[in-house]
């Protein structure tokens, strides 16, 4: 922990050096929630999200606010190592991979074009307790085993020990947005007819357990985020067919999955609360995490050391260190690709709106992992080798 903010109703917690204007303010926010339980945490990722910073950790006493889940519920990470020897890896073998994987696996905006298996899908809810989630289904069957845009990455990467692995980063498609947009609405309309003490300025309209609704929009949450994880399952049983055609004999370790938009039931400091993981990744004792870089930077495979005063949290990634907006105006495309080429790392960056998630669009990952030594350590270091952007 870099430094503690003791000025408003509970203290906020920063795992870094000096945040951005806009998301300190909105951690003052959460910090004077009447809800908000003991602190309010912000990782070394941090920077400003819609009503809570993307990289905050919230706890809260009976109460979900939908905007400190986000907008795409249970996006997180998976990874898995192979038996492969990245340093005998030849170009055309990694392209192969890449052109098998675009084959497979729509990017961006695309679905498939027909329906997915339905065994592929969450289980055991009661798809009438579900209102949102019922009514895109159907929708969604196609969209199950798609990357999505923005962010969202498959890489293949060499490990600081030299084997190949492979890593997505993705979420629940439109299933969270859906959930995430419906939800913050009805919270809205249910404070305002509470007469709310907590500003509609701020975006934190929240949902009290003593209501139906709260219980729904979990319910729903909890779905999404279980859609968001077999998401990335079966893009990386697809991914490991394409790798399995080049590289013959190939072999795979059991893969890592964590989620980094989510909000669960945990005990801290004695009480049961509800902890709010916004762009922030659960750190428990001995767990195992995936923190990635961006595209030009390392990844790390880290193991939780359980601290409490993080709510056993750390980030969720490098964090950006400038605005999809600033990027494209600030970067230049020559300049970034030739960033990625010298390293020799294949990628698709073609045109300017590729700069929105260019490396120099993110934090200095390696500073990122400094500030939090007291939240995870880390296991193995991957550096890129071939990136497939969302």
């Amino acid at each position: 922990m870099q430094k503690v903010i003791s000025t408003e109703k509970i203290p906020i917690k920063l795992w870094l050096d000096e945040p951005e204007a806009g998301s300190l303010e909105q951690a003052r926010n959460l910090a004077n929630l009447p809800f908000a339980f003991s602190h309010v945490c912000l990782m070394p990722d941090t920077h400003q999200g819609y009503g809570m910073p993307i990289g905050g950790v919230l706890a809260t006493d009976n109460v979900i606010v939908p905007n400190a889940v986000g907008v795409d519920i249970g996006c997180g990470m998976c990874a898995v190592q192979t038996n492969v020897r990245a340093d005998g890896i030849e170009r055309k073998q990694l392209t192969d991979v890449m052109r098998g994987i675009r084959e497979l696996i729509p990017l961006g905006f695309d679905h498939h074009k027909e329906r997915q298996d339905e065994s592929l899908m969450p289980r055991d809810f009661n798809m009438d307790d579900l209102v949102v989630v019922k009514r895109q289904y159907l929708a969604a069957l196609k969209q199950i085993g798609t990357l999505g845009g923005g962010n969202h990455f498959i890489e293949l990467q060499k490990c600081s020990d030299g084997y190949l692995w492979l890593m997505i980063h993705s979420g629940s498609r439109n299933f969270g947005l859906q959930v995430a947009e419906y939800y913050n609405k009805v919270a809205k309309k249910l404070n305002e007819a509470y007469f709310s003490s907590v500003t509609p300025q701020a975006d934190l309209a929240f949902l009290p357990f003593s209501t139906d609704e709260a219980h729904k929009y979990y319910r729903e949450m909890q779905y999404c985020t279980l859609f968001a994880f077999a998401n990335r399952k079966l893009m990386m049983e697809r991914l490991q067919s394409v790798v399995s055609v080049v590289f013959p004999g190939v072999t795979y370790e059991p893969l890592i999955n964590i989620a980094h938009n989510y909000a669960a039931w945990e005990e801290h400091y004695g009480k049961k609360v509800l902890v709010h993981r916004k762009g922030a990744t659960s750190a428990k004792a001995g767990e195992i995490g995936i923190i990635p870089g961006s595209q030009g930077t390392n990844s790390y495979i880290v193991e939780g050391l359980g601290n409490p005063e993080s709510f056993t949290s750390c980030s969720h990634g490098a964090g950006r260190a400038m605005s999809r907006s600033a990027a494209i105006k600030n970067l230049n495309l020559e300049e970034e690709k030739r960033k990625l080429d010298e390293r020799g790392i294949i990628h698709s960056i073609r045109g300017k709106s590729d700069l929105e998630e260019a490396a120099s669009a993110y934090k200095e990952i390696t500073r990122v992992m400094a500030f939090q030594a007291d939240l995870v350590k880390i296991k193995v270091e991957l550096s890129p080798l071939a990136v497939v952007k969302g």
